[in-house]
């Protein structure tokens, strides 16, 4: 029941929990660890999955691996000392016997269970059913004592299991959850005039219309459901996906995720930003005539495609928001430098953020070898910078002498303050956090330059001149990760997405062989004919830990080791905890050919552009993800010889590994690899989206309801249209405050 504090004038759902019984400041704490605040936030706080409670089964019956429960008489119950203490119980129902097993157990459990045995009673518990040596078995199951054949009512619903978070048990959540659908359940049948009281607390957002055409059950009718389905329920449908109750808030929530897209993305065409302008008679430079001019290459048409695409967007008088998506050696580089030459040549500074320094030191040589004979200025920004360098830049950066700006996560930081910034170039996108990247957008916000000459830095205040505007950066977006059309639709709904589809001419694809780590005598020779032969190689080291000095020093030993059994080759370290001038001279050295081997650890995954190398070695290669892999291997095949990437394994092979490498021999298309990784691994991983809010949601599937998201597209922008009134409700009702992120 709920407290008798409950306020009538309140909306009733959006009421603090602590409004019910046995909840507690405390309480209320543990609550806000899992973002449960208000009775709304619980009542849309959905199962996962569900214990059958519901009827009694008999010994006999059991099946191993699902979970049941069972009523028995206690007959043997003692603690064995092998390797550790263990509490053993057998239990018969007359029908059959089980064992049940407690390792953690305390004297006080013993002692009871015991002292059951000698009264005779029975125990009721619930658990999985395992086989064990001499009969089946539950590992630590729920259990209570009851008196012999003593009637205990059994559940009415299944039991609910709730995503849950430390301090917070099942129990809490039940209870208070329960209470909440109770309230619900009372007002819904109580009495005939009282009929819609229910529904009009918890609001059902979508039409009736829509409902019926799209034949979901009500709103409150698929809550009530979900929190305490029957007993007779389908219950591998309602847990799939499957059930229309389910499917009812699978589809609204997906609503809620594009709606909120949709508006993030009419909200940033709202804002002012730049409007570059695009005739070359207009413009003081003409560098990217120039810059093409000087290529040894022609653009793809592909490239030529999506710099059109970019500066249509730059035209406008609001921010560009697109994302390029292309795969490894598609040219996204070129790309970049073209729009940034757009800005430069109307008189904006530009900025490349990368999310490493071997990255964004590729980046800078790349630059720098591009642009500083257009007579332009290129600044580098790191963490890792010397003082005086670090100086330097930040003046040129203030006093507009620094054209392009290339840099880590450095360039937000708050001592950076940018002269006049037309353009954020953010690489690899998904590898910096919500924060860091809105950061450096907002470096770029400047108040309008109006014809007297308005800047922040004339000392005048907004509030002197209240007409002018703040005026936003454009922005583009790079990812070497192809993402499959599904997951774009739903994760970058807000963003104009092109793709380089083409890779330049020249390019051969990589060979890919997958071998046990058995073979390793046969790599190393391969290897040491290949680099005898003028060609360079690869040699990547991969532990399963998490820890960067771990990993390094698996690449330091297994450069000594090399290093000694293939002593008339000249081999090169490189990991991510040298300095950045170690770094830099490796680089330059394998570059130049004076290194034959390059051992290293993933730090090269992107950024890396040696076509020389044609030779990629990557072991433990079942560790790395799909995604990585690809990257990896794309450091092969830039030049115009065959390239091979050999992907050792060590036994024994899960079932994943062994479909994410047979996945990378059988194609080199960067899309079907995403898809597959996204098969694998889920969203919040392929994308590192996990502070966004997109792997978090509360029901939805984006693999298993991906038929569901071309519809929940289009019914996205007919609300926009036709019922703008629901637009915000469903939002704030499935996203809440993860909404403020999703501009950027």
């Amino acid at each position: 029941m709920l407290h008798e504090k409950i306020s009538t004038e309140e909306s009733w759902l959006e009421q603090s929990i602590i409004v019910l019984k046995g909840v507690g400041d405390k309480m209320l704490e543990r609550f806000a660890r899992r973002s449960l605040y208000s009775l709304n936030d619980l009542l849309f706080h959905l199962p996962i999955k569900y214990q059958d409670k519901t009827r009694v089964v008999p010994i006999s019956e059991l099946r191993i691996g699902e979970s049941a429960l069972v009523t028995g008489e206690l007959v043997q119950c003692k603690t064995q000392y092998a390797r550790r203490a263990m509490l053993n119980c057998t239990i018969n129902d007359g029908s059959g016997v089980i064992n049940l097993r407690f390792f953690h157990f305390n004297k006080q459990q013993a002692t009871s269970l015991a002292f059951a045995l000698e009264q005779g009673k029975w125990l009721r518990f619930f658990g999985e059913v395992k086989r064990g040596r001499r009969s089946l078995e539950m590992i630590h199951p729920e259990y209570r004592i009851i008196e012999a054949h003593q009637l205990i009512q059994v559940d009415e619903t299944l039991t609910p299991i709730y995503p849950t978070t430390d301090g917070l048990s099942q129990l809490a959540l039940r209870n208070a959850i329960a209470q909440v659908i109770e309230y619900l359940k009372r007002h819904n049948i109580d009495a005939e005039h009282s009929a819609s009281i229910a529904d009009e607390l918890v609001h059902d957002l979508l039409p009736s219309s829509i409902r019926q055409q799209l034949k979901l059950p009500p709103l409150l009718q698929a809550l009530i459901y979900l929190h305490a389905p029957p007993p007779d329920c389908a219950v591998f449908e309602l847990i799939e996906g499957d059930d229309p109750y389910r499917q009812s808030l699978v589809f609204e929530e997906l609503l809620a995720h594009q709606l909120s897209m949709k508006c993030a993305y009419q909200k940033q065409r709202q804002h002012l930003s730049y409007a570059f302008h695009s005739a070359s008679k207009q413009l003081k430079n003409h560098y990217r005539q120039l810059f093409i001019e000087q290529l040894p290459f022609k653009l793809t048409s592909a490239q030529s495609r999506v710099i059109a695409e970019i500066a249509t967007d730059v035209q406008q008088p609001h921010p560009m928001q697109r994302l390029v998506q292309g795969d490894v050696g598609s040219g996204k580089t070129v790309v970049a430098a073209l729009a940034a030459l757009y800005a430069i040549e109307n008189g904006f500074q530009a900025a490349l953020m990368a999310p490493t320094e071997l990255l964004a030191e590729q980046h800078r040589n790349n630059f720098q070898q591009w642009f500083e004979p257009l007579g332009l200025n290129v600044a580098w920004l790191s963490g890792k910078s010397k003082v005086k360098q670090r100086r330097e830049a930040l003046k040129s950066i203030a006093d507009g002498s620094a054209h392009m700006i290339i840099g880590t996560h450095a360039l937000f930081q708050a001592e950076v303050v940018f002269n006049h910034l037309g353009l954020a170039i953010i690489d690899e996108q998904h590898r910096f956090g919500v924060h860091q990247r809105l950061a450096l957008l907002q470096k770029g916000q400047e108040l309008h330059v109006d014809k007297n000459g308005f800047r922040p830095d004339n000392k005048q205040s907004q509030s002197d001149n209240k007409q002018h505007q703040e005026f936003y950066p454009h922005q583009l977006i790079m990812t070497a990760t192809p993402i499959p059309r599904t997951l774009a639709m739903t994760a970058y709904a807000d963003l104009d997405c092109s793709i380089i589809d083409e890779l330049p001419p020249g390019r051969t694809p990589v060979e890919t062989v997958v071998l046990s780590e058995q073979r390793r005598e046969a790599v190393l020779q391969r290897v040491h004919q290949a680099c005898l032969n003028g060609r360079q190689a690869y040699w990547v080291c991969t532990l399963i830990e998490e820890s960067e000095v771990l990993q390094c020093q698996a690449a330091e030993q297994t450069h000594e080791l090399l290093s000694n059994q293939l002593p008339d080759l000249s081999i090169g370290l490189v990991h991510g905890r040298m300095k950045t001038d170690e770094k830099k001279a490796v680089m330059q050295s394998f570059k130049k050919a004076e290194i034959s081997l390059l051992i290293a650890t993933t730090v090269i995954e992107v950024g890396v552009d040696v076509p020389n190398a044609s030779l990629m070695i990557i072991e433990n290669a079942e560790r790395l993800g799909l995604s990585q892999l690809h990257q990896l291997r794309g450091r092969v095949g830039r030049g115009s010889q065959s390239s091979a990437c050999v992907l050792m394994y060590g036994s024994p092979l899960s079932k994943n590994g062994k479909a994410r490498l047979m996945t990378l021999r059988e194609t080199n298309d960067g899309f079907e690899v995403a898809r597959k990784d996204l098969a694998l691994r889920g969203p919040g991983e392929v994308l590192g989206t996990r502070q966004t809010g997109l792997a978090e949601m509360k029901i939805a599937d984006i693999i298993r309801d991906q038929h569901l998201i071309s519809r929940v597209n289009e019914l996205a922008q007919t609300l926009i249209n036709d019922y703008p009134e629901t637009v915000e409700p469903l939002i704030k009702r499935w996203i809440g405050k993860k909404m403020d992120y999703q501009n950027v």
